[in-house]
Order: C-alpha cells, then structure tokens, then sequence
C-alpha cells in the first residue's frame, strides 16, 4: 500500500544519506522503520472492566449514589 508521509528536509538528506550508505532504497529503510516501531509494546494499558470494584469497600452502586447526591 503506498501513502503520502511529510518528512522534514533535515531528516530526508539523512534518510538519502543512509539508503546510499547501506544501498538500500529509503522506502525500504522507512519500511523497516515502522515495522520496528510497531512491534515496540503500545503505551495504552488496557483496562479490565470486570470485576474493577473487587477490592473496594464501597459498592460500585453505592458509590455513584454517593458521588451523585452532590450535585
């Protein structure tokens, strides 16, 4: 699939300078760029919603009761 990216001058000489140096084609070098960011783990944290009020000693129910008879 092919897509339209701006990339800022300084960092396209040294892209340029890069595929020249290891004779690769920057598509390439970009490719392999966000393969490797993508297998990085993702900042997001999942947050389980089952069973989140377990350990609290007020009732989930209770609790927006509670928080709600202040407006």
């Amino acid at each position: 699939m092919r897509t339209l990216v701006d990339i800022p001058t300084n960092d396209m000489k040294e892209l340029t300078r890069r595929s020249k140096a290891e004779k690769r084609s920057r598509a390439s070098l970009i490719r392999d760029a966000i393969s490797a960011y993508l297998k990085k783990p993702s900042a997001e944290k999942e947050v389980p919603g089952f069973g989140l009020w377990k350990d609290y000693p007020i009732d989930g129910v209770e609790y927006q009761r509670k928080i709600r008879s202040e407006w």
